[in-house]
């Protein structure tokens, strides 16, 4: 299985080729099937290492249970 970076430069290079308009249309919508999966497992990689840090993260009286991840914007 890729690493996140790895599938992360491949859907980059995807979105590269579709911006491009020059493919044949059946190419295209299998590159466009293919950056799909990579969206998805580049999701399920960020929300898995989300959970991780959750777990880490300390409350306020030391102990360690999950807290809301923030991303630093006003929500």
């Amino acid at each position: 299985m890729a690493s996140f970076e790895e599938s992360l430069k491949q859907l980059e290079s995807i979105v590269a080729k579709l911006e491009r308009g020059d493919l044949p249309l059946e190419e295209s919508v299998q590159l466009f099937e293919e950056g799909i999966k990579l969206s998805e497992a580049c999701k399920n990689d960020l929300e898995s290492a989300e959970g991780k840090v959750q777990m880490l993260l300390k409350q306020k009286d030391g102990s360690r249970k999950p807290v809301p991840f923030s991303t630093g914007k006003d929500e």
